[in-house]
């Protein structure tokens, strides 16, 4: 069959049914088609890949069936696809081809008996299309309690692909021809290609089979975000690879979908060298511009005639990602698809991916060539770049026929060549800017007057939403604009409106990053390290070895020494002493080597909200819902001052460097100057107000991260706020609660805050762009935590101790701490100790158990 030739319907004559001959004296011929024509193209001729030879006259082919006896129905089958055929308006034949297929599939239906096991329970069934690059393949979808089914009507590739749910990943819908009829199934973490593409004919059944595996995934495996994926890979724990894929999975970009192909950087800017350098920033690409943008004279003709162009405007005429530009670089493994694409040729032998520095430099010259790269420039199968199949691709102008693709001098060969790719775009300079390139293509540089300034203006057509084909009534019109706009190519679906974080990078104080090097923002480092910096990595190496193994917290003893819920806990250095205030109104000191309490303080009749230690340890500050701050002097056992400078509750207070932060209902936190050293027995009355930062509500707790250099504060309205501590001016503020929030803190490296509310979530948010980048929903209040940036170890409603991963949104540990609501926490600066205060009015003392 490999000589056989493809016919087109519209150049049949004839095609009729010739009955079987059963002939006593003769063995029986079977049935055939019998097809009269005027045109056959010939593919694969030989079972070679080479461009389409067309035969044009009169001929007549005869098919005969493995299967003869479905013969008379395939005829009626081709004779109704020829009517459709000769329509004269393209609309007509596309919906008498849809209603021909529609009666098929709803002649048939699923085969049960291809079910693995019998006792298997189908949950439903519908018609659906595999979808493939180039190709839909109609049949039946069937789910049951155990695996999808898809049974093709052809019986191609196999008779049917079963998938059993157990190995199901993770699953995406999709939206195929601009319609969000699609979904996706994938079985593995890492792999972009997926196990099945499924096109539905009805969103409601896509959505359905969608939540019924959604449903039996949730126990077993954890639904990603772009948020969740960010924190993860903001952290390290995400190569820059394997965000990219997750970010075009979440974005509808599927390597079974050509005008929606997952597109990836390009990231160097040598393709010259001898060797590749990179150390060196002019090794790399700009990744904060589009590829359009990144040659200034070519962008300066584009934009005068931008300038000039009647609405609806844009800067670039082609696409940075289009089924062309894909075939383009797979034409060395993908040849049958760009065959397809281009009406059974080749493209021109000098226009073809010939080699990477080439085609580089003809995206930065070229006056329409925008491309950016495809995932396969990053992975580990070199094929695509290797001419392995001798394809007759033709012969370039200099003599010299298309073979491999010639690979920079810097590499040795194409395998060497994507070893190193790979490790540029691993690189530090990547890592510091890949969060600019991925505001263009999938965030808030995508649209609106942020894409006007970055330069990154495509035509309408490309975006999400831009045109709606069903509002387009002349069928003709509506499949040529279809046509077009998957030709074209597609913008990914938007998946960040704010802009993005970047990476936490070990080299995070010497970057460069233009646009607000000079915000306090910009510069999140710790101060220089110390002189002692040894001493400071073993204290590292210790918070890190008791976070790997801070479920393994024993209670060492509890004491019930409050009348009230505890709510403050403050412990002198050497440990000796610990510090209590509760809702009874008094301040209790406990020793250790006693293990009893010694003394008790109160200061007036309203409830203690909270209490800190001073520099000097000698000094415990207690703050009270009378509106006042007392200061408590240990060696002389009084009270030493009060500070009276709210007009409702103080709820919380911080301490840095000679200023002391209160927190009050009254809507503000004011930052006061206040000596620490009591050597002198002289009264704080002198405490000078520095400033008073207004919020729009009651603010219920603040935090300092550990520089002193900014401040977070929590208030009753929800909102998280962000301020610089040197001007005391508000850098973000972030409505992420639905009530008040309980308690909020920095992570150790300045890069994230977490908070948790009234509405039992809790919400990491992220420092430089004030995105919330991650949000869990727990199935009880948190109230205190203390947390590494990855972990955290929380206080529920219930009395439990909580330990959550942030990074999978999952608890690991819950550990039985107290009767009721956990409501203050203290943790040693080694995080080796801890100590819990509770409703229960008990204190609980924890050891981490090696």
């Amino acid at each position: 069959m490999t000589n056989s030739p493809q016919i087109p319907l519209r150049d049949c004559k004839k095609i009729e049914f010739v009955e079987r001959v059963s002939n006593p004296f003769n063995d029986p011929r079977p049935s055939v088609i019998s097809i009269s024509c005027v045109q056959a193209i010939y593919i694969k001729e030989s079972n070679v890949i080479a461009p389409y030879r067309n035969e044009r006259g009169a001929k007549k082919v005869t098919f005969q069936l493995e299967d003869w006896s479905k013969t008379e129905d395939v005829v009626q089958t081709f004779l109704q696809l020829h009517r459709a055929s000769c329509l004269e308006k393209l609309g007509d034949q596309t919906a008498m081809i849809a209603a021909i297929l529609q009666s098929r599939l709803a002649r048939s239906s699923f085969d049960k008996n291809c079910f693995q096991s019998m006792a298997e329970k189908p949950h439903m069934e519908c018609a659906v299309e595999m979808v493939l690059p180039l190709v839909s393949n109609p049949g039946h979808v069937c789910i049951t309690d155990g695996s999808l089914y898809f049974q093709p009507l052809n019986g191609y590739p196999e008779q049917v692909i079963q998938i059993r749910l157990n190995r199901v990943r993770r699953i995406y819908k999709r939206r195929h021809t601009l319609r969000p009829l699609c979904l996706e199934v994938f079985c593995s973490e890492v792999d972009f290609c997926s196990d099945i593409y499924l096109k539905f004919y009805r969103t409601a059944d896509r959505d359905e089979i969608y939540y019924y595996i959604a449903t039996f995934l949730e126990n077993h495996v954890t639904e990603h975000t772009a948020e969740s994926y960010m924190l993860q890979w903001q952290r390290g724990h995400l190569s820059n690879y394997q965000y990219l894929l997750h970010l075009n999975n979440l974005a509808d970009r599927s390597c079974n979908d050509l005008s929606q192909y997952p597109v990836f950087p390009w990231v160097l800017a040598d393709y010259s060298s001898p060797q590749l350098d990179l150390t060196n920033e002019a090794t790399f690409r700009d990744l904060s511009k589009p590829v359009g943008a990144l040659n200034k004279e070519r962008l300066d003709r584009l934009l005068s005639r931008y300038r000039g162009m009647p609405e609806p405007r844009f800067m670039f005429g082609s696409h940075y990602s289009s089924p062309g530009y894909v075939l383009f670089y797979l034409v060395r493994v993908a040849p049958e698809h760009m065959l397809c694409l281009q009406n059974g040729r080749y493209d021109h032998p000098d226009r073809m991916f010939n080699s990477i520095g080439d085609t580089w430099k003809n995206c930065l010259d070229g006056a329409t060539d925008f491309k950016e790269l495809i995932p396969e420039f990053y992975g580990n199968d070199c094929s695509f770049l290797e001419n392995k199949r001798n394809l007759g691709l033709g012969r370039r102008q200099n003599g010299s026929l298309v073979g491999d693709v010639v690979v920079p001098p810097w590499a040795s060969d194409t395998s060497d060549f994507l070893q190193k790719h790979k490790t540029a775009l691993e690189s530090q300079y990547v890592s510091e800017h890949l969060h600019e390139w991925i505001d263009l293509v999938f965030g808030f540089k995508q649209r609106g007057s942020e894409a006007l300034a970055a330069h990154n203006v495509f035509h309408p057509l490309t975006y999400e939403g831009g045109v709606d084909c069903d509002s387009i009534e002349d069928p003709d019109q509506r499949i040529a604009m279809l046509t077009q706009i998957l030709e074209f190519g597609q913008t990914p679906k938007q998946l960040f409106t704010t802009p993005h974080p970047q990476r936490i990078t070990p080299r995070f104080h010497n970057m460069t990053r233009s646009p607000s090097s000079n915000s306090p923002v910009s510069d999140l480092s710790p101060a220089s390290q110390s002189e002692d910096s040894s001493f400071e990595d073993l204290t590292e190496e210790s918070r890190k070895l008791s976070w790997a193994n801070i479920g393994n917290l024993k209670p060492i003893s509890s004491h019930k020494i409050h009348k009230e819920a505890v709510s403050g806990i403050a412990v002198t250095r050497d440990g000796a002493a610990i510090f209590s205030t509760s809702q009874d109104s008094t301040l209790k000191m406990f020793s250790k080597e006693l293990k009893d309490f010694q003394r008790s303080m109160s200061f007036s009749n309203m409830a203690l909200s909270s209490c800190l230690m001073l520099a000097d340890g000698k000094t415990v500050v207690c703050s009270s819902w009378d509106n006042n701050v007392y200061f408590y002097s240990i060696p002389y056992g009084r009270r030493q001052d009060t500070l009276m400078g709210h007009d409702d509750a103080v709820s919380e207070m911080c301490w840095f460097d000679e200023r002391l932060y209160t927190a009050s209902w009254d809507s503000t936190v004011k930052v006061w100057q206040c000596p620490s050293d009591s050597s002198s027995n002289h009264k704080r009355s002198q405490f000078e107000l520095l400033a008073e930062l207004e919020h729009d509500a009651g603010v219920n707790t603040i935090g300092l991260n550990p520089a002193g250099t900014l401040l977070v504060s929590g208030c009753k309205d929800g909102a998280v706020s962000l301020w610089d501590t040197s001007s005391y001016t508000p850098l973000q503020q972030v409505h992420c609660h639905t009530g008040t929030i309980h308690h909020t803190a920095f992570s150790p490296d300045s890069r994230h805050v977490l908070s948790v509310g009234a509405d039992s979530c809790m919400k990491v948010t992220d420092v430089q762009t004030g995105m919330v980048i991650s949000s869990v929903k727990a199935e009880e209040e948190q109230r205190c935590f203390c947390w590494d940036g990855n972990s955290v170890l929380c206080g529920g409603g219930s009395g439990d101790l909580l330990l959550w991963d942030l990074l999978s949104n999952t608890v690991t540990k819950r550990i039985p701490a107290h009767s009721g609501a956990v409501t203050a926490m203290w943790m040693s600066k080694l995080c080796s100790t801890v100590i819990t205060g509770g409703e229960d009015r008990q204190i609980v003392f924890w050891k981490l158990q090696s």
